[in-house]
């Protein structure tokens, strides 16, 4: 790209849900955006105007090439829920942003943004919960966030390069596949709520999340900065999964289970599976949806950045659901 063209912006994980909102939407501003592939590009990737080059997270060696020219650099990209070892995790997630926290200062950036998790406050004790509440990561994956974090409070001080971290809630909308199996069981009237506890949960569509991010990018009080990003409010998990049977035009489900008796079936399905170097269908960690609690407060980024989130639950839902149906995905 010559001196003279549109800025560069470096963007990791444009190939997945978040990251590919993102570059598409620097895209549509006018930014020349550069991410990696560790695949050859689909059809619709090579059409996208993204400038895709060869790596991955442990392929540090493209880092340079990724933000060469870059004003700005993304860390979207990450190993989330699959299986792994704690060291997978630790090399996707933390080492990765260290090589690129180096690169990107070496190639002269100016801001570097890195998309961190809720997870890092694991089951907040306190309604709702902002950035300065205690760390608490209860996996591999929460702990690698936390670790690259630390990396980035560390680049935080030392001048030449602004850095922001950014806390998304649970991120859905079009394009997603994650809630995909809540939707169908909703839908077929088989989804169980599991154990007595009554968590709350805060959701936040991408079209915010995003604006969120480029927020990060460009206000003045953003470097040095850890923001929350999530929808208007939180709400109980009861009344969210509520909001999709609405949606869905089916009743809301109430059926419980025990919580114990499916952690201890999802325990055995793990013992069953890991010889067989397969995953399993039902997974400890995934029942945390239903026990940990996540109310978070967006004020920060809102009086700080002029965050305002625009989509509803109900309306981000609608759109979710339009899209699976279009895809083929839900009936």
């Amino acid at each position: 790209m010559s001196a003279d063209g549109p800025p560069i912006v470096a963007v990791t994980g444009a190939t997945g849900f978040t990251g590919g909102a993102l570059a598409r939407r620097l895209i549509g501003m006018g930014y020349h955006v550069r991410s990696m592939t560790r695949r050859p590009p689909s059809a619709a990737e090579r059409e996208s105007g993204i400038e895709w080059i060869g790596g991955s997270l442990t392929d540090t060696d493209a880092f340079a090439q990724l933000v060469e020219g870059a004003t700005a650099c993304f860390h979207i990209a990450a190993m989330y829920r699959s299986e792994g070892a704690r060291e997978e995790f630790l090399s996707a997630n933390r080492d990765s942003t260290a090589a690129l926290l180096a690169e990107s200062r070496k190639a002269g950036v100016a801001r570097f943004v890195y998309c961190s998790s809720i997870g890092v406050h694991g089951d907040v004790a306190e309604t709702p919960a902002d950035e300065n509440a205690p760390f608490d990561p209860r996996d591999p994956y929460q702990e690698s966030k936390l670790l690259a974090e630390d990396l980035c409070r560390d680049a935080m001080m030392r001048p030449g390069m602004d850095v922001v971290i950014i806390r998304p809630c649970a991120i859905y909308g079009p394009g997603d596949t994650r809630m995909l199996k809540m939707f169908r069981m909703v839908q077929q009237g088989r989804f169980l709520f599991i154990g007595s506890r009554r968590p709350n949960f805060h959701p936040v569509y991408i079209d915010d999340l995003v604006d969120g991010f480029l927020l990060a990018m460009t206000s003045d009080a953003a470097p040095g900065g850890t923001f929350i990003i999530g929808g208007k409010t939180y709400l109980p998990l009861r009344d969210y999964v509520a909001t999709a049977a609405n949606v869905l035009n089916v009743p809301a489900p109430r059926r419980t289970v025990p919580y114990g008796l499916v952690n201890l079936a999802a325990h055995g399905c793990e013992l069953l599976c890991a010889p067989l170097g397969v995953q399993p269908p039902l997974h400890r960690r995934r029942l945390t949806f239903f026990k940990h609690n996540r109310a978070f407060s967006i004020a920060r980024a809102e009086q700080a950045l002029g965050f305002r989130p625009a989509v509803g639950l109900e309306e981000g839902f609608r759109r979710t659901v339009a899209w699976y149906r279009n895809e083929g995905l839900l009936v």
